[in-house]
């Protein structure tokens, strides 16, 4: 169609354009595109659980006893034993009464907030939130407030004036910029204010923490009263996502949630990966998680030498700062073809100007991936000057 058209040749123009790369090979520290192979510096795959023999055990075991599809949503035939033993278990892993499932953290986050804050509601949310916590909060009838990125002052100035029931939300890991929020300010200004904390803790389940917790046991918070969402497909190796707290806010959104109400469940298979993945970071990944660290500190040291802007990274998520898109294109590609996988980001994921290419380290990169990525970036620098 004419208007279609139209657009897409807009966004060709602009080089915001996107299109799909698809990998002949597992998503680990090496990839295969085209026959051709590169190192992953894209996947959020962090400890390389994907491919844990574990987890592809309990995989198989559970369809060849179930099978693949649930059949329905959770509250028609869709809920298995398998989806119950994974809620137990996560509610065990992140030390809170409950928990429940849901499909995506998208699907989690659009289904959490919109049945938390109705129009008697202020919501506050960092302006770097994810995508996510944004489409949740617009389907909300609750009057938004817009906090600049870790703005402490400016966060309590904009509570003081709210005579609202105070909802916070906040990602505890920025996935564009890898910082983590100042978490502690933020317990001690929901509780001055009388205010529910939500935190999106996608990036940092399986990564902060002495077990690999998330973002509370990095900081040493209690989450008794915290609304703590997660997924299962970043440093989990897996699929899906879930909200943990109190038992009766779980049966809460189980009644009031509208994207777990009306989708068909995880397959009881995914669900069994799930629980196995848990198993894994909270007994067996302290090395990995070691591993992710140090190779994490090896990066982000050497781009700091050769004199790029990380954004204030204080995790596995190290953006450089590339600028306007035509450059930020040029790097991606002049990666690629030193068979480096990392691609621009660009807007509307990221402001105009703010355009940058995003590593994001895992435990499986060898020390030589990583400084082949600081040797291309200097010959890079090289040839420009």
């Amino acid at each position: 169609m004419k208007e279609f058209k139209e657009e897409v040749e807009y966004l060709k123009e602009k080089g915001l354009l996107r299109k799909l790369v698809f990998l002949e090979s597992s998503v680990g520290s090496k990839i295969s595109i085209d026959r051709q192979h590169y190192v992953n510096f894209a996947s959020n795959d962090y400890l390389g659980l994907s491919r844990h023999p574990e987890i592809i055990r309990a995989v198989v075991s559970a369809l060849k006893k179930y099978g693949f599809g649930s059949g329905a949503s959770r509250l028609l035939s869709g809920s298995f034993i398998s989806h119950k033993k994974l809620e137990e278990r996560i509610a065990s892993f992140k030390n809170t009464e409950s928990s429940l499932v849901f499909n995506t953290g998208y699907a989690a986050n659009t289904g959490i907030i919109p049945a938390i804050a109705g129009a008697e509601w202020s919501i506050f949310s960092d302006e770097l939130n994810h995508a996510s916590i944004i489409d949740g909060i617009r389907l909300s009838k609750a009057t938004i407030k817009i906090f600049r990125h870790r703005d402490m002052n400016h966060l309590e100035g904009l509570l003081k004036k709210s005579s609202k029931k105070k909802l916070i939300v906040t990602d505890a890991v920025f996935s564009m910029d890898g910082d983590i929020a100042p978490l502690k300010d933020i317990v001690f200004l929901s509780k001055k204010y009388n205010a529910i904390l939500m935190i999106d803790d996608a990036h940092g389940t399986g990564v902060l923490g002495k077990t690999g917790c998330g973002a509370l046991e990095h900081f040493g918070i209690k989450g008794d009263n915290i609304i703590q969402m997660g997924t299962l497909s970043k440093a989990l190796g897996c699929f899906g996502a879930f909200a943990a707290g109190s038992r009766d806010l779980m049966d809460f959104l189980l009644n009031r949630a509208r994207s777990f109400i009306y989708s068909t469940s995880l397959p009881p298979a995914v669900a069994e990966a799930g629980t196995k993945a848990v198993d894994i970071v909270e007994r067996k990944s302290h090395n990995l998680r070691k591993k992710l660290w140090n190779n994490r500190q090896r990066l982000y040291n050497g781009l700091v030498d050769l004199g790029y802007n990380t954004f204030g990274s204080g995790t596995p998520i190290i953006p450089i700062l590339t600028g306007d898109v035509k450059g930020t294109l040029k790097l991606s590609a002049y990666l690629y073809k030193n068979k480096i996988f990392a691609p621009a980001i660009r807007p509307p994921t990221v402001p105009e100007g703010k355009c940058r290419i995003r590593f994001s380290v895992a435990a499986m990169h060898t020390k030589d991936d990583i400084d082949r990525v600081l040797e291309v970036l200097t010959q890079k620098m090289q040839l420009h000057f």
